[in-house]
């Protein structure tokens, strides 16, 4: 069986197809900084697994649906030149009276 693929077709490298590579490793790093914190400041184990469930959770899904297959550090790489010059533009558009 032979398959064809385009030529501008990108092949990307998947952790059981669902996220690359570079997104899981900065998941863990994120992970593993969180859990030292949470282990540091917390006693109860119930507040440090509420506490690392709610900082965690969120880059988890963001990491599993993704921005139309963008690698994680290159959104965050967006929001953070958004955030640091944010424009705004306003466009108006001069409609013709059809009557």
């Amino acid at each position: 069986m032979k398959f064809i693929f385009p030529k501008n077709y990108q092949f990307k490298n998947k952790i059981f197809g669902i996220i690359d590579y570079t997104t899981a490793f900065v998941n863990i790093i994120w992970y593993v900084i969180v859990l030292i914190f949470v282990n540091l400041i917390f006693d109860s184990i119930d507040i440090k697994v509420f506490v690392f469930i709610a900082l965690c959770f969120p880059l988890l899904l963001i990491s599993f649906s993704g921005f139309n297959g963008e690698n994680i550090i290159t959104v965050l790489s967006y929001l953070f030149k958004f955030i640091i010059k944010q424009k705004l533009y306003f466009f108006s558009k001069k409609y013709k009276n059809l009557t």
